[in-house]
């Protein structure tokens, strides 16, 4: 039911909702998922200690020591991150230098071993945590996907040969990217509620799983024009639901 529309007519519509480009975030996060597993390292605080069948996986060590000592450079670290404080760029300069991991790298690097280790055993052991994971990774998946779609431009490789020229390239990306998103989320929801007053079914648990990186109905090619639409504050008509879904537009 989303309307098919030029990807200029998505962004202009948006940005008139918005009023800010600022006001865009984008969707991030990674974990290890079940098919990673199998090469995945567990690790272990007490050397001794006899974990049972999981003596031969956790084969690594975390010294904890190491992790004391750096602790509230640490906290530093994930406050300054959180508040903006420094650009990631500078923060992987402190952790790493010349290839090879500061103090500091390698006691953040030994703390998040914890932290991967608990990772792993609930993804086994978990049902509900791994399905939560796959979630994510396919909207992580369906967000690359998207932006592999967007960014359609000289194959989609970055061109620029000065850093500040890939900064803005990836930035625009994410823009457009979010401003899609956005857009869907709002017109599905316009959609849903739509089929709801039409008397069609929509199950609350089959709505919390549509994706919002949908993009067989905005085209991407061709001669852009952006020429603000004139909806008077009004959505684009929605689709007829009893109409057969047309062929993505490529």
């Amino acid at each position: 039911m989303l309307p098919r529309v030029d990807l200029p007519e998505v962004l202009l519509e948006v940005f008139s909702w918005t009023g800010a480009a600022e006001a865009f975030t984008s969707i991030t996060g990674g974990e290890a998922r079940l098919a990673d597993l199998p090469d995945q390292k567990l690790w272990r605080v007490d050397t001794k200690a006899d974990y049972g069948p999981f003596s031969t996986a956790a084969r690594g060590r975390i010294d904890l020591d190491r992790v004391r000592r750096h602790w509230e450079d640490i906290l530093r670290v994930v406050a300054s991150i959180h508040t903006g404080a420094v650009r990631a760029h500078d923060v992987i300069r402190m952790l790493s230098r010349d290839g090879h991991p500061t103090p500091l790298g390698e006691a953040i690097a030994h703390y998040g071993r914890i932290e991967k280790t608990l990772h792993v055993q609930r993804m086994v052991d978990d049902t509900g945590y791994r399905r939560d994971i796959k979630a994510q990774a396919n909207l992580q998946e369906g967000r690359h996907a998207l932006a592999r779609r967007i960014f359609h431009g000289q194959r989609g490789e970055l061109r620029q040969r000065y850093y500040e020229g890939m900064e803005d390239q990836l930035g625009a990306l994410g823009l457009v990217l979010n401003a899609i998103v956005l857009f869907n989320t709002r017109y599905r929801d316009a959609a849903i509620a739509e089929l709801r007053a039409g008397g069609y079914e929509v199950r609350d648990e089959d709505a919390a799983r549509l994706s919002p990186f949908v993009r067989g109905h905005i085209n991407m090619l061709g001669r852009y024009s952006f020429l603000a639409p004139d909806l008077a504050g009004a959505l684009h008509p929605l689709r007829d639901p009893s109409e057969p879904d047309e062929e993505e537009i490529n």
